[in-house]
């Protein structure tokens, strides 16, 4: 049997880890997710972190009191034993200067949500009608064009973000995957949404295991039907399961 130290583990939160809510704050959090994840984290020698879209701050809340590795901002921040870098509102002026025109633009437009991140900005339009959704889009595209080569948009489910153009879970696994205590283990990582498909292809890349939750066409090697169905794997890992992800459902 692969011993569970030969593995680092990474997860997603929103679609993976918790259900989607209809919005961001309305996230429900098994109360054993938590203490489920501290004991598979102890289990693999401290090598999980949670790879999110999320602040950091946010992660904290939802899985309070326990405190975890986290790449906040699809990577733009990282928290790794405690110690944070990255992620600084001051860092994007120019991001902080389109805030306001956004606003603008979506506030006519019914149940279509901004979610300020600081270094970092999600339009979310799950509740919209189709044309104030369509609407809704075309504000965060016209607004990420105007930034230039130095942000990017990435569109996931009902959701639009502007991001700095490094930022992306796959490089947040590589700069992870630099350091102990995850370097030199095989990367297992669970998501769901179109932003994960780039950590998909780094995980793929250096021959670790890609889990896709749901659905949907992806590049992932294998497959988990919801967050329901991952927690069920991680809470079996967690109370001394063998880890074994090529084991998992074909994708």
């Amino acid at each position: 049997m692969t011993e569970p130290t030969a593995f680092a583990l990474y997860l997603d939160f929103d679609g993976t880890l918790v259900e989607i809510a209809p919005k961001p704050d309305q996230v429900r959090v098994d109360p054993a997710l938590a203490p489920a994840l501290e004991r598979l984290r102890a289990r693999l020698g401290g090598a999980l972190a949670i790879v999110t879209g999320r602040p950091i701050g946010v992660i904290d809340d939802f899985l309070a009191p326990a405190r975890f590795d986290v790449a906040g901002l699809h990577g733009v921040e990282r928290r790794v034993d405690g110690v944070v870098s990255g992620g600084s509102a001051a860092d994007h002026p120019a991001l902080r200067a389109q805030v306001p025109a956004l606003h603008a633009a979506v506030a006519p437009l019914e149940h279509v949500l901004i979610e300020d991140k600081g270094a970092s900005v999600a339009v979310h339009w799950r509740l919209a009608t189709p044309s104030d959704a369509a609407a809704a889009e075309e504000a965060v595209k016209a607004a990420a064009a105007g930034l230039g080569a130095d942000y990017r948009l990435q569109l996931g489910k009902a959701v639009g973000e502007i991001v700095p153009a490094s930022a992306t879970k796959g490089h947040a696994i590589r700069a992870l995957a630099e350091n102990p205590p995850y370097a030199d283990r095989r990367a297992i990582f669970l998501g769901d949404d179109l932003t994960d498909e780039k950590a998909f292809a780094v995980v793929n890349e250096h021959g670790g295991v890609s889990v896709r939750i749901g659905g949907a066409e992806t590049i992932a090697a294998r497959r988990l039907t919801d967050p329901e169905d991952v927690r069920r794997l991680l809470y079996a890992w967690a109370d001394g399961a063998a880890i074994d992800p090529d084991a998992l459902p074909p994708a």
